[in-house]
């Protein structure tokens, strides 16, 4: 879709709103299902935080169950869908003893654990006589070199090899209020880093290199962890990957599906990727609101800017008019944003600009309302987690 029709579409809009391109949507849907080669997708909610286009990705083929971020936000979309994982670790013991206290949600929805502690905590929350609570186990996916003193990836299970994946699963059956259900591993380095950044040649060799090197250690450590997980118990699922790794992890045996959502609205992070391009499908549009001196416009907001290590790869990107950009000194701002570049020429007081956000789910937190537009014109306007009261994180 052109930004000519995103302006027709929203021309009785006022700025600043946020839209989805539902033709866009849908193709990245297709393409990360085909991508996954036959293994289901379960859609990370978090790179959503819309219900209703949750829902419209799991009606699609390649689509199965979702990946929640926090334990309410789970009880919630419970409601609504019957497969929901907590992809991180809860301590919330109001949620917990919720959970324990409904069989409809105790079949529903699965925790994560990394932790005997954190096996503890569920079970004092949920009480003794609270139905029993699945559980997954979350997998460290990170590369680990010389002896652990080099970590490449996210820091999130300390349970790394097989023994102590073995270890974990005995905690969890030894508990009779727990039922182990499956396995997590998430391998950030790989799905998260794009391999074909600008910059300086050296280091997209080097991301590459360590991505090879750590998909091939991945899959060997994650085979065997699951097969020692596997004589304790039966899995019903082992959950992989991300959008960015979705080809490497769907040939690995010991995965049975897939995570990923960030690839449905196709946000900039994703412009550095060699395997794939998804369409972007997301968008914000902000007002020219002042023109405070030759070569700059100034919008109203802006500072819409992604999690993640500090930096400028964090911030939106103007992508309409063609030739606006951030400001070195003020970049994207919690009121204003000034521009510069040589569209700012053609702007005036009133006229729009169009953003990409860097990430996916955090634009949703910044509006109550996503407006879903097909060719020239909005098709539906659907609430955010935001516009429907929600703040889980």
């Amino acid at each position: 879709m052109g930004f000519a029709e995103l302006e027709r579409a929203t021309a009785h809009l006022q700025a600043p709103f946020a839209v989805v391109d539902l033709d866009a949507f849908a193709a990245n849907a297709a393409d990360m299902a085909r991508r996954a080669g036959g293994k289901p997708i379960r859609v990370a909610s978090k790179s959503v935080r819309c219900r209703a286009l949750t829902k419209a990705a799991l009606d699609l083929p390649g689509y199965r169950g979702i990946l929640a971020y926090t334990l309410p936000e789970a009880l919630w979309l419970a409601s609504d869908f019957d497969d929901v994982v907590v992809a991180y670790p809860t301590v919330d013991t109001t949620a917990l003893r919720e959970l324990g206290a409904s069989a409809a949600l105790a079949a529903r929805v699965t925790v994560m654990a990394d932790d005997p502690a954190q096996l503890d905590l569920i079970t004092d929350a949920a009480g003794p006589n609270a139905h029993p609570i699945r559980v997954c186990l979350d997998l460290d996916a990170s590369l680990k070199l010389l002896g652990g003193r080099v970590h490449i990836g996210a820091r999130r299970s300390p349970v790394h090899g097989p023994a102590a994946a073995r270890e974990l699963a005995r905690a969890v059956l030894a508990r009779p209020g727990l039922r182990l259900v499956g396995v997590m591993s998430y391998e950030a380095q790989i799905a998260g880093v794009g391999d074909n950044a600008p910059g300086k040649p050296f280091t997209r060799t080097a991301v590459r290199t360590v991505q090879s090197v750590s998909r091939r250690e991945l899959a060997r450590r994650r085979r065997a962890a699951i097969a020692v997980i596997g004589e304790l118990a039966p899995l019903e699922f082992v959950n992989g990957g991300g959008t960015g790794s979705l080809e490497s992890t769907t040939v690995e045996d010991a995965v049975t599906e897939l995570a990923a959502g960030s690839g449905l609205y196709g946000p900039a992070l994703f412009d550095t990727y060699r395997a794939f391009r998804p369409r972007p499908a997301a968008f914000f549009a902000l007002p020219v609101t002042r023109l405070p001196g030759p070569g700059v416009a100034t919008v109203l907001g802006g500072g819409w800017v992604a999690s993640g290590a500090v930096g400028p790869d964090r911030l939106p990107t103007p992508v309409w008019p063609q030739g606006l950009r951030l400001t070195s000194m003020e970049g994207a701002g919690e009121v204003q944003t000034p521009l510069t570049g040589k569209a700012v020429a053609g702007l005036r007081v009133g006229d729009r600009v169009w953003f990409r956000h860097t990430k996916a789910g955090e634009l949703c937190e910044h509006v109550n309302v996503l407006h879903l537009v097909e060719g020239d014109e909005v098709k539906e306007t659907v609430a955010t987690y935001r516009g429907e009261g929600h703040a889980f994180l």
